[in-house]
């Protein structure tokens, strides 16, 4: 029997929601193992969000050379673009940010860290095989921040030569001359735009009928004929791959296209799977995913707790450090504390971007809320931006004009979705919101329009302008 190592917390996984939990753990004074198997460097450093925004940045400094003319710019013409630099460029940016996302973890865990594979004998009892051969942990209380991969379906294996996943995708030594993408969730309509924007031909597939999951109707269709116009796009039919030469068919119903390269942007699945948690005694649901409170995030009623895309709850960077913090405090203290989840935030960085804050219009009921609307033609600084396609539509409750949830597809939408998130957090109406300032002009002059129509809508009964408070005596 191997000797076995004791330390108050165990954490597996030095992502983002492993070192929030790390940074917790530190805090309340407790003694930590570090667990991770490598590469250390979080997901959004080196597979997810800063590269993918390098490629779409580079991708909007060559698509711009088309607006030269109208301004007057003579000479795009001429311009070139050596696709191997600007991808070893993408690379080069990402591996900035993964050797500062390494270096943090090893800084902050010191001796503490442990590299290898981690397997759970017990709920508290870990077997780590790494390079210094096989060891076990016992712990008091145990974080699960192990992140996620992407999927990789079978049914892809006929053409994995072809095929790369979006971990694979910045690995790329050049870029081909097509791509085929199947998914079209936030990565993949964000990468497909990056590609098309780099002079890739792209012919982007998914079962759904909309993109980037939008829940709203309106919205979806003006991204979609807005986005239609940059790339081929297939949506509500099954899409089948076969080999072909160097390459891969795609068919969907009457539509055919041969490309030389498949990316696979079809979601990310949990890493619990090989921590041998059913074996262990762990409380999992028909998936074979653990229990957990999502308040707490305890799983079951064990002294461990799951974090960021190890939940697949909500599987978002600013979500899982929320989440490595809640984990953190509550395995170094014992007794689980509920904390109150943040609104919900969830943007593609598409240009113009598309962003969900609060509820969902599928998760609404029509006749309980009023939909203030406001469009990119009417507004000044969208007009000169060439960004006449935005579209704002903001939920508020028929009651009280209190504001419950926002989708849009507009420039700037980033931060317009954060204004609304904290207002919504906050507790906001629509009359309280616009009695903050709108300065002119800006894309911000969006949601002063949309609130106002929703102030409209509800038929305001204030004798005071719409806008303006009152002063209050001291």
């Amino acid at each position: 029997m191997n000797e076995e190592i004791h330390t108050d917390i165990a954490i597996i996984g030095a992502g983002s929601a492993g070192l929030y939990a790390l940074r917790e753990v530190r805090r309340a004074g407790r003694d930590f193992l570090l667990i991770d198997r490598g590469p250390l460097g979080t997901t959004c450093a080196r597979v997810g969000c800063m590269p993918s925004k390098v490629a779409l940045h580079a991708g909007a400094q060559w698509a711009a050379r088309s607006q030269f003319a109208e301004a007057g710019i003579r000479g795009a013409e001429k311009l070139e673009i050596d696709l191997s630099r600007t991808w070893a460029h993408v690379r080069s940016k990402r591996d900035q940010f993964t050797a500062s996302a390494s270096g943090k973890a090893r800084e902050a865990a010191g001796k503490h860290l442990i590299e290898g594979s981690a397997r759970f004998i017990e709920p508290t009892l870990i077997e780590v095989e790494g390079p210094a051969g096989v060891r076990r942990i016992r712990a008091r209380a145990v974080v699960i921040a192990t992140g996620s991969r992407p999927v990789m379906p079978a049914w892809l294996d006929p053409v994995r030569e072809h095929t790369v996943s979006t971990d694979e995708l910045f690995e790329l030594e050049t870029l081909p001359h097509s791509v085929g993408i199947l998914g079209l969730g936030a990565i993949g309509l964000e990468m497909g735009l990056a590609l098309s924007r780099l002079g890739v031909g792209v012919v982007a597939a998914d079962l759904a009928p909309t993109i980037a999951g939008i829940a709203d109707p309106e919205v979806g269709e003006r991204a979609i004929a807005h986005f239609g116009e940059e790339m081929e796009m297939w949506l509500g039919a099954q899409t089948t791959v076969t080999p072909v030469g160097r390459g891969v068919r795609m068919r969907a119903g009457d539509r055919e296209a041969d490309v030389e390269l498949l990316l696979a942007a079809l979601g990310r699945r949990p890493n619990v799977d090989g921590l041998g948690m059913a074996e262990a005694g762990f409380p999992l649901d028909e998936r074979g995913m653990p229990r957990f409170d999502p308040t707490t995030l305890q799983v079951g009623d064990l002294p461990v707790f799951i974090a960021g895309d190890a939940n697949a709850d909500r599987p978002l960077m600013h979500e899982a450090a929320d989440e490595g913090a809640i984990a953190g405090f509550n395995a170094a203290r014992g007794i689980p504390v509920r904390f109150a989840r943040k609104v919900a935030l969830g943007i593609a960085f598409t240009d113009p971007d598309i962003a969900s804050v609060g509820a969902r219009f599928d998760q609404l009921d029509p006749g309980q809320i009023v939909v203030g609307k406001a469009t990119g033609a009417a507004n000044g600084r969208a007009r000169i931006l060439e960004a006449q396609s935005s579209l704002l539509h903001v939920y508020a409750d028929r009651k009280d004009g209190r504001l419950l949830g926002a989708s849009m597809m507009m420039a700037g939408g980033e931060h317009i979705a954060h204004l609304l998130a904290w207002a919504i957090q906050r507790g906001e109406t629509a009359r309280s919101l616009l009695e903050q300032p709108f300065y002119h002009p800006v894309v911000e002059e969006m949601l002063q329009t949309a609130l106002q129509d929703i102030v409209r809508s509800l038929g305001d009964d204030s004798p005071l302008p719409i806008g303006l408070a009152q002063e209050t005596e001291a």
